[in-house]
């Protein structure tokens, strides 16, 4: 009896999977070049507002913009987004949000709505007074996976609530490099095993929520000593050394059903024979995380806009680029109107193919009907 549940449930998994890749395919074939282009990019919503000018990420609080205006619609019509990305200083409080989440769900493109929320020192919402939500010291203070699993979950459903669609959390690296500035306590443990453990329950709590979840920093951010917000970070380990090391919470994560994987801008020159970025490499995203650790769903950029990318490369340069090595998703690129037509005229003249585009789009797509279908 048991036998013949298990059967059955999986063939009716099978029947909605095969379901939901032909409603893709359909989805997919009435879309233009452009609005396929659009689903690539994750965005801020300074980035939609051409009345904005800023020098950095830095500069972004103080401006504060926290609803849709013309100019946003404007832009955002011929530059349809996949993804908008919130971001502290965007949330005033449960009113002003939940405007701001309708109108933003209104614009061109049906973005899907994003914010980085751990626990702990980074969570947009909770550590915002206003909103009145829990509070976590950080992952590493966790004892458990079940105080993980309970903590995800109560994560997950106050962010459904508010309407986001994805968290990008958990954080997978492990926190190997006591110099370490810009992982510390934002990663479960020090021992891989004990943070697959954490990761694998946060996924979990977050799916049960209804909100997709994503691994970070792919290929492990944990035994670096610079941080990628401002300029260049190396690790130099081997692929073998992080076999036995970063990898483990990254595969428990992926065993897990998480959607998405974050790339690290860190470069692994032990692993890729160059100085490149991860995000850059197709040795570290097609050939490890495809490839070896079987990833099959969405793999997004870490922002665009970091030190790390932009002193060494051009912003629409590098957008191709990372497109070129295996990326779906480029987040929070500094110039989007100058991104999106690199990665337009990239295809136009063939550096990329449609077909290479496609096989991101459908990933995206799969991704926005299982938030859609959370939603409901």
């Amino acid at each position: 009896m048991k036998r013949h549940f298990i059967w059955g449930a999986l063939a009716v998994a099978g029947a909605l999977f095969a379901s939901c890749d032909r409603g893709v395919e359909a989805q997919l074939q009435q879309m233009t070049l452009q609005q396929k282009v659009g689903q690539l990019f994750y965005i801020r919503p300074e980035s939609l507002d051409t009345t904005i000018q800023y020098g950095t990420s830095a500069d972004l609080p103080s401006i504060a913009l926290q609803e849709v205006n013309a100019s946003m619609r404007a832009l955002a019509e011929a530059y349809p987004p996949g993804g908008i990305v919130l971001f502290g200083h965007n949330l005033r409080d449960k009113e002003q949000l939940s405007r701001f989440v309708t109108d933003l769900r209104a614009l061109p493109g049906e973005p899907l709505l994003c914010v980085d929320e751990e626990g702990g020192r980074v969570a947009r919402l909770a550590n915002n007074e206003a909103f009145g939500l829990p509070r976590y010291e950080s992952m590493a203070a966790f004892k458990s996976p079940q105080e993980v699993h309970e903590a995800a979950f109560t994560i997950g459903s106050y962010l459904s609530r508010f309407g986001f669609d994805v968290d990008f959390a958990p954080v997978a690296d492990v926190n190997t490099n006591p110099e370490n500035i810009v992982i510390g306590n934002r990663a479960f443990s020090d021992k891989p095993e004990v943070a697959a453990r954490m990761v694998k329950s946060y996924v979990k709590g977050l799916r049960k929520a209804g909100v997709q979840g994503c691994l970070k920093h792919f290929p492990g951010h944990g035994d670096t000593k610079a941080d990628t917000h401002f300029g260049y970070a190396v690790t130099g380990k081997t692929w073998e050394e992080m076999a036995s090391c970063e990898m483990i919470p990254f595969k428990a994560g992926i065993r897990a059903g998480a959607p998405i994987v974050m790339t690290a801008h860190i470069s692994a020159p032990a692993v890729t024979g160059s100085d490149v970025p991860s995000t850059l490499s197709s040795v570290v995203l097609e050939e490890k995380l495809r490839g070896e650790l079987g990833f099959k769903g969405v793999i997004i950029t870490d922002a665009m806009e970091m030190g790390a990318i932009t002193r060494q490369y051009p912003t629409a340069d590098a957008c191709v680029l990372a497109l070129e090595a295996g990326v779906d998703v480029l987040l929070c690129v500094k110039d989007y109107p100058a991104a999106f037509e690199a990665v337009l005229a990239a295809v136009q003249e063939g550096r990329l193919s449609e077909e290479r585009l496609d096989q991101s789009v459908r990933r995206i797509l799969r991704l926005k009907r299982s938030a859609l279908a959370a939603r409901k």
